[in-house]
């Protein structure tokens, strides 16, 4: 998405079989494939206020959000060909799958802000000025200038960045992450200032109301994505054995990337210094001011912004494929069906830029860029959450309605790991609503209704286009068939 972004496709509805794998994949191979996918260092300074508390915060949201996404995608991905679009049509009717892809996809729409705004916190140490990095005007041209710029890459077709997320991940996730692991290492066992308490009762975050944990959403978004490499679980040898242990030594890996770097980062900036933009970069100018490396800084930050970027371009396309796949059945208007010449889906890619735009310029109308990125961040999870509930309902639903559909993989106790994730989901949806601990860009009465209004205005349309469908909308062959394989019911 984030690298934790995933894009659904529409696919026949008729259940799919286990093939024979093409190739074999390890349980560390698909491990190590989740953990490029999932990790990013971009919610790393929202919970480095915490210090040492920021590990209960990950801990918990792993336990009930990641671990049950991924035993319950990957059931559902060895049972039905196609992402949630298919998982939830199959189970819930064809106006809740349309629905479900379409939040999958706009939640990444509203992620695309929020990832550039964090490549511009990080141009800002390389080329220019730090202190742009708080600025909302240059925040909002880096979105969109950048985010244009990879749409019209995207529009030209061809596989030319297919590889860059995988690259990405490595040089500008993994490499960095490993970097703040050992410098911060290095800080407090050779006895500098640590800037938070270090004693194992630190590990309990204090609690002063809801609004001191709201942050935990993000946390919960941050690990969005797990059910990508759910489509994988056939290519492994054994997959009722191999990938319940992939799952956990990928959810490991994932945690010491987000845990580690993050103490790293608390025990080295001040919390009054940290910004949810910038504070990754602030991060590493502290360490290398410290031992007179002030060059490496703007390195360190080209290799955090290409990783990023990269991410952005790789994505661009891809989710907007699974609502493409709806809307050749009829389920949108024909000029969002519209391709170009290179067959790509110039129409959903028109109207995503579009929203995109809208929402940079709300880096420009609140003055704090990190209140923004907050906004930003809450918004998309709670919209992500919504398909996650529809998700972990449709594997309860299948399970009774389609038992006998064969699966490569079975989750034990599916009803308590569904009903795990879904009551996660359901009391993250409701701390979106409540703003963050010390945010002040809105009225605390208002945010609530801001936030609503922004999950209505983004997350109702499927269900407007399903009920406003019209037939002369549904242009398939006479045999039904599309590009996307995408058969979905009358």
């Amino acid at each position: 998405m984030s690298a934790q972004q995933s894009g659904a496709t529409g696919a026949a509805s008729t259940p799919q079989v286990s093939r024979p794998a093409v190739a074999v994949l390890g349980v560390g191979q698909l491990a190590l494939l989740t953990l490029v996918v999932v990790a990013s260092l971009r919610s790393l300074p929202a919970m480095a206020i915490y210090g040492l508390g920021s590990v209960t915060l990950y801990i918990i949201p792993a336990i009930v959000f990641l671990i049950p996404t991924a035993l319950v995608a990957a059931e559902l991905a060895t049972g039905w060909k196609g992402g949630v679009y298919v998982w939830v049509r199959e189970a819930l009717g064809n106006r809740w799958g349309f629905t479900a892809v379409w939040l999958q996809w706009i939640q990444n729409v509203v992620w695309f802000p929020t990832q550039l705004a964090f490549v511009a916190g990080a141009l800002a140490f390389v080329f220019l000025d730090p202190s742009l990095s708080s600025s909302g005007f240059f925040t909002a041209v880096i979105i969109i200038v950048f985010y244009w710029g990879s749409t019209l890459v995207t529009l030209r077709g061809g596989d030319l960045f297919a590889k860059l997320g995988s690259w990405g991940g490595i040089l500008g996730t993994v490499l960095p992450a490993i970097m703040l692991i050992v410098f911060g290492a290095i800080w407090v066992f050779s006895g500098e200032k640590s800037q938070v308490p270090l004693d194992a009762s630190a590990i309990i975050p204090p609690f002063t109301g809801l609004a001191s944990i709201v942050l935990i959403v993000s946390n919960v978004l941050a690990y969005a994505g797990m059910e990508v490499n759910a489509v994988h679980v056939n290519q492994m040898k054994d997959p009722g054995k191999g990938y319940p242990r992939s799952v956990f030594l990928a959810a490991g890996l994932i945690l010491l990337v987000f845990i580690l770097p993050t103490i790293a980062i608390s025990v080295a900036v001040p919390e009054k210094k940290l910004g949810l933009t910038n504070g990754i970069m602030l991060a590493f100018g502290e360490y290398f001011d410290h031992w007179d490396m002030s060059w490496a800084t703007a390195v360190v930050s080209a290799l955090i912004a290409a990783g990023a970027l990269a991410s952005v371009v790789t994505w661009v396309a891809g989710p907007s494929k699974g609502v493409l796949a709806a809307a050749e059945t009829g389920l949108l208007p024909p000029l969002l069906q519209k391709r170009n010449k290179a067959g790509v889906q110039s129409g959903i890619l028109m109207l995503q830029g579009t929203i995109v735009t809208i929402l940079a310029a709300i880096f420009i109308v609140v003055p704090n860029v990190s209140a923004a990125f907050v906004a930003l961040i809450d918004m998309a999870a709670a919209l992500y959450l919504i398909m996650y509930m529809l998700m972990f309902a449709s594997a309860m639903v299948l399970r009774r309605k389609a038992p006998d559909v064969p699966r490569a993989y079975r989750v034990k106790a599916l009803p308590f790991v569904a009903g795990v994730g879904f009551v996660a989901c359901l009391a993250a949806f409701v701390l979106a609503f409540i703003p963050p601990q010390g945010f002040t860009a809105f009225p605390a009465a208002a945010y609530p209704w801001i936030v609503g209004l922004v999950i209505v205005v983004l997350g109702a349309p499927p269900l407007l286009f399903y009920a406003l469908r019209k037939p002369s909308w549904d242009r398939r062959p006479a045999d039904g068939s599309l590009l996307s394989d995408a058969h979905p019911e009358a």
